[in-house]
């Protein structure tokens, strides 16, 4: 069960119909989905978090990794990459809600603060509409430091039928 940390009410995350061995890979499918259902997802950033990521992306912006640099900019220091903050809903929605088997087809994304090492990033998903004839739902997406909205927007994502 998730706790929409803003209405404080508690949403059943119902267990999917499980056919066969491949199944248990599979997370929630479309005849699961429910609007006002959310997942959550925390991460504290971590300095490794933001070299590792720089490394894989190839964004080497120095806001992100020189000290002295990002000193003088109006961030006043270094900052996480926001599509590492970004890749927190995005593990929300492949492993929690809708999970495995998901395909994530749109996101738009609101950066509204910075996030810095040592910040916990709280990534919530809740869907918002299910659209069961095309196997899609929309889903509201934020993401949180403490109680600063540091992102927001939303996705579109392909949820699995287990009647297929």
């Amino acid at each position: 069960m998730a706790r929409d940390s803003e209405s404080g009410k508690e949403n059943q995350l119902n267990e999917p119909t499980k056919n066969s061995d491949h199944d248990d890979l599979m997370g929630y499918s479309i005849e699961d989905m429910s609007v006002g259902m959310t997942a959550l997802f925390a991460k504290t950033v971590t300095e490794a978090d933001i070299v590792l990521f720089a490394g894989i992306s190839g964004d080497i912006n120095p806001v992100h990794l020189n000290h002295e640099f990002a000193t003088e900019t109006m961030f006043e220091g270094r900052i996480a990459h926001g599509m590492l903050t970004a890749s927190f809903i995005s593990t929300v929605i492949g492993t929690k809600l809708p999970g495995p088997g998901a395909i994530y087809l749109k996101q738009s994304l609101n950066f509204r603060a910075p996030v810095r090492v040592g910040d916990t990033v709280r990534a919530r998903a809740t869907i918002k509409e299910v659209i069961a004839e095309k196997h899609r739902i929309v889903m509201d997406t934020v993401a949180t430091v403490g109680d600063t909205v540091v992102l927001d927007g939303e996705a579109l994502v392909m949820v699995p039928s287990h009647k297929a």
